[in-house]
């Protein structure tokens, strides 16, 4: 634990702070950017809906962050062992009852913007966000947590890479076509990253603790690939999605970013491990975002 985090009051602001984790919420603006620029792209933009997605994105991503603070202490999976960035329950900072009323607020604050949603969008909008909700609060509670039984790179990829990105895209056009999905594709291997390196980092940990997370299953070597993949992927696809009529050459401006991801590549292959791992799970966010921005400049300029 960090002299800092050591120093912080239970129930403070920067308890609360540790708990939503502000660095994971590229996760959920990156997508949201990226469907506004495909947006712009095609002439679709709409401030107002474009603005609320990106609201009830966020607050999506803080519960799912609270509610995680608080399953995955209540199972055993945070410790004084835990490898990465402390948690608010595992330190003794908020309590149950606090981290439960915190996902509550931002899931009705989400709920709100979704009421916006629905009247400009429509129904669909309604299925998308109890959808999400939903998948915030199984990845690591209930009878049956999806993120103990490898499936939270699955629920990670289409949450925040397929619903997010053609989400924003639909509130703002009033249409879904093929762009929308295709454009969804990288973020979905971007926000992945995330978070196989952060088990790749945990998987003795996990191991452990019996949560069996993909980065179990696979194993080190592999997680590891499979890392290299979720960050080269994009690449491809966004380079794609020029010759298969999605985009127009403006979105080989996303090459930008393949510097930072070869960087990131190589450091994960070369072996870092345990705490070792966490300064590449912060990079691997702003990649995440870096990406996403240029993607969605490459999109909006046609």
């Amino acid at each position: 634990m960090s002299a800092a985090a050591a120093a912080v009051r239970p129930g403070s602001f920067d308890a609360w702070k540790l708990a939503i984790r502000p660095p994971t919420l590229t996760a959920a603006v990156a997508p949201v950017v990226v469907g506004t620029g495909l947006a712009i792209g095609k002439g679709a933009f709409a401030a107002g809906p474009a603005i609320a997605a990106l609201v009830g994105a966020v607050c999506l991503q803080i519960g799912a962050n609270l509610a995680n603070d608080l399953f995955d202490f209540q199972r055993g999976a945070d410790t004084h062992e835990r490898l990465g960035p402390p948690r608010a329950a595992q330190m003794g900072l908020l309590g149950p009852r606090d981290l439960r009323l915190g996902t509550a607020v931002v899931f009705a604050i989400a709920m709100l913007a979704g009421i916006y949603l629905v009247y400009v969008a429509g129904w669909p909008i309604v299925a998308v966000g109890l959808a999400s909700i939903a998948g915030a609060l199984i990845y690591t509670g209930g009878p049956w947590p999806a993120g103990y039984h490898a499936l939270g790179d699955l629920m990670t990829f289409v949450y925040f890479g397929v619903l997010a990105v053609a989400g924003a895209y639909y509130v703002q056009a009033g249409e879904l076509p093929a762009a929308a999905i295709w454009a969804s594709l990288p973020m979905g291997c971007t926000v992945t990253a995330i978070l196989v390196v952060n088990n790749l980092r945990d998987i003795p940990t996990d191991r452990e603790s019996g949560k069996m997370t993909l980065g179990v299953v696979m194993g080190d070597r592999a997680t590891r690939w499979w890392y290299t993949l979720q960050m080269l992927a994009p690449f491809a696809l966004a380079v794609a999605a020029w010759p298969l009529g999605f985009a127009g050459p403006w979105v080989l401006v996303s090459l930008a970013a393949s510097p930072m991801a070869f960087k990131l590549v190589r450091g994960v292959l070369d072996g870092a491990s345990g705490r070792g791992l966490n300064p590449f799970l912060k990079a691997t966010a702003r990649f995440d975002l870096l990406f996403g921005a240029l993607f969605a400049l490459g999109l909006a300029l046609g």
